[in-house]
């Protein structure tokens, strides 16, 4: 491989999302992604105080989800939510559209929707992934999606939440990276499973990827590299 642990490890948001995980489940999902260097956690929010604590002092960030998983929030309560993981520690704030604004044309809405989670993310200094669930959506609204974040100065474009009928398409990304500006970057979510996917959506100028998979993949790239295997001890007990 033409690249560095690393390259790979901080492409990836490790998710720990599943309404199902326990308290338990979470704290060895922030140990297993402190123990593998990702990018970040992206948690339950109600957690992320906690998660964002014990990632101080390391270069994994805390992230957490707005709006999360239908979109379908009143744009003051996803302010509210915004404001709120900013002040639990979030660095990067992963929003969903308005799904049925989208769907429904309404473009100023989903706009002035979008924007408000940024001004309130990037007056605190943080990052905002925009979360459009491309398989209930037209390549046109995914495209005019891609022009606002643009125009917004959206950090990432994301595909999906992971629990939509779809995740990530090579046809997405690659519609998305041709779509947004330079300066936003492209999330894939959803159906990257294996380190193979993982090379073959950066190839596709992704920088992010939500993986629930996260020490299967990377303890593939580090028998790759030849590197030391990182223990169970130090990964927690499984993958989420």
């Amino acid at each position: 491989m033409d690249c560095q642990y690393t390259d790979l490890s901080k492409m990836i948001d490790h998710s720990l999302l599943n309404p199902t995980l326990t308290v338990q489940d979470l704290e060895s999902g922030i140990e297993l992604a402190k123990a593998f260097d990702v990018a970040s956690v992206c948690i339950m929010p109600y957690y992320l105080k906690q998660c964002a604590e014990a990632l101080a002092d390391t270069t994994v960030k805390a992230s957490t989800t707005i709006g999360f998983p239908h979109g379908g929030h009143t744009t003051a309560v996803k302010q509210a939510e915004a404001k709120q993981a900013i002040a639990d520690g979030c660095q990067e704030l992963d929003m969903v559209v308005n799904i049925s604004k989208t769907l429904s044309g309404d473009w100023d809405y989903v706009r002035r929707d979008i924007k408000a989670v940024i001004d309130v993310a990037h007056d605190a200094g943080q990052k905002v992934k925009v979360i459009f669930e491309n398989c209930y959506l037209d390549d046109a609204q995914k495209i005019r999606l891609c022009e606002i974040c643009t125009e917004l100065d959206a950090d990432w474009v994301k595909t999906s939440t992971g629990y939509g009928t779809g995740g990530a398409t090579h046809e997405d990304l690659k519609l998305m990276r041709e779509h947004a500006g330079e300066q936003v970057q492209v999330k894939a979510a959803g159906g990257v499973r294996d380190l193979d996917g993982l090379l073959a959506v950066r190839e596709l100028g992704v920088t992010r990827c939500g993986a629930s998979r996260t020490k299967d993949i990377l303890d593939e790239a580090r028998r790759r590299l030849k590197l030391d295997p990182i223990s169970a001890t130090a990964s927690g007990a499984s993958s989420y």
